[in-house]
């Protein structure tokens, strides 16, 4: 069994309904479990559970700007320009995928170079993630060592590690002692001024060059300011765009990387199932030199394993905390306004009303009898609502062009001498697979990794 934590136990919603509170010291948190309770509230009430509620670490960590801490006009301004611009840079098309096809090649080349020797392939897919976001946000392609690539990198990992600490907790109720203590929190500080700092001076290289056309997310936003210059509630300036770049990041990077890792784990563990796929990617590609996006519509079945692998992982598991804006009405509950709210998205993804076996990995969630592959309502990785990630489709088009080539170019297996690869999760922010090594052998000569 997968299991991700208290919080999705069946046996909490079972005790005491869909809808419960939890305390946490004297902070009254409700939990939202199953896909009922949760649409009603991400979904029908969309608008009003919108809010973001901000603890003392995260306040004096982001302040309220950016996209994932802000609340209201600022919220509403910097995600409406995030989503325009993300698909003015290319989302849906032929330019961006593109690229992503280039760093699932690259990916690959990365994973041929173990020469079929047992290996942790963490790292090499954080860096890949890493890079797509570096190129729509700065507009260059990241070198595996440049100071800033390493930095980035450093500063998600250790900020996610210190999400589920004592420390972050002790912060959080004592913040004006810690923040003169010296502990983890002050590193996390530190790593967080040196990216901004990083950020800051592409900012001005940008302005260097300002006469150039907009091609990255940094320019359009430099082009944004400029807009809005004569308008009194603009939310549009250099400080806003410094956490937009540092969210995109934080939001594309390990969530994206940590789906692909327990994907190369599910299918080490069902190795009938890898077979499958790979029979199909030969079936229906044949000798294509890459794969495209458009290719899903004729793989159901690639589709429905990587579908699988995003229900089953939950890496995000239960979801960012919501805050109600206005007073409503909730599952026939009265939800004051302040209140803070937790969707529980593991337990819409095992809600066994929706999923015939939902602690086990079984594509045929996704299948119809024929074979064709089937949407799920209560399939929602991304949350819903207004809150839902902004790069749900850039992370979509990842995941498949990656997950196709890997699959394509190399049978995953156990190191010899291994028994069994573990299932069970390590929380660092996201539910990540533990350390563990995997053989990447390669297929068939025809699919080598592209020389560059």
């Amino acid at each position: 069994m997968h299991t991700v934590g208290p919080l999705a136990s069946p046996q909490l919603a079972q005790t005491h309904g869909s809808v419960f509170t939890v305390w946490l010291g004297s902070t009254p948190i409700v939990v939202l479990s199953g896909f009922q309770a949760v649409k009603e509230a991400l979904v029908s009430n969309s608008e009003q559970f919108s809010g973001r509620p901000l603890t003392p670490f995260f306040q004096d960590l982001f302040g309220e700007k950016g996209v994932i801490c802000s609340n209201g006009h600022t919220w509403r301004q910097q995600r409406r320009f995030c989503l325009m611009t993300l698909r003015e840079l290319g989302l849906g098309k032929q330019m961006l995928e593109l690229q992503l096809q280039n760093e699932a090649a690259e990916l690959a080349k990365v994973f041929h170079q173990e020469q079929g020797k047992a290996f942790n392939p963490q790292v090499h897919i954080v860096r890949s993630t890493t890079r797509i976001i570096g190129a729509l946000v700065f507009g260059h392609h990241f070198l595996s060592e440049e100071p800033f690539f390493l930095e980035i990198i450093q500063a998600i990992n250790l900020g996610l590690a210190f999400v589920s600490t004592t420390w972050r907790r002790l912060y959080d109720v004592f913040p004006w002692a810690f923040r003169y203590l010296s502990g983890p929190h002050q590193k996390i500080f530190q790593c967080h001024e040196a990216v901004r700092g990083y950020v800051h001076h592409e900012i001005i290289r940008h302005k260097l060059r300002a006469a150039e056309a907009p091609k990255d997310f940094i320019s359009c936003y430099l082009s944004q300011i400029t807009k809005a210059m004569d308008d009194p509630v603009s939310t549009f300036n250099e400080e806003n765009l410094i956490q937009v770049v540092i969210d995109l990041f934080l939001g594309g990077t390990d969530t994206t990387a940590t789906t692909l890792h327990w994907a190369l784990i599910y299918l080490v563990h069902h190795r009938a199932i890898q077979e499958r796929v790979q029979q199909e990617l030969d079936e229906v590609l044949g000798t294509a030199q890459t794969v495209c996006y458009e290719d899903r519509e004729r793989l159901p079945y690639t589709r429905a394993v990587l579908h699988e692998v995003q229900r089953l992982s939950s890496v995000v598991a239960v979801g960012a905390v919501r805050q109600c804006v206005t007073s409503t009405w909730m599952h026939g509950y009265y939800v004051p306004k302040g209140t803070i709210i937790l969707p529980n998205l593991a337990s819409v993804l095992y809600d066994p009303e929706y999923w015939e076996s939902p602690h086990q990995f079984n594509p045929g969630h996704f299948l119809d009898k024929d074979g064709n592959f089937m949407a799920n309502e209560a399939f929602l990785p991304f949350s819903a609502g207004h809150r839902v990630c902004p790069g749900e489709q850039l992370a979509r088009m990842e995941l498949f062009l990656m997950f196709a080539t890997l699959l394509r170019t190399f049978r995953f297996h156990l190191p010899e001498g291994s028994q069994d690869l573990g299932l069970e999760y390590v929380f660092g922010g996201t539910l990540q697979p533990q350390p563990q090594k995997i053989c990447a052998v390669l297929r068939l000569s025809s699919f080598s990794p592209r020389e560059k």
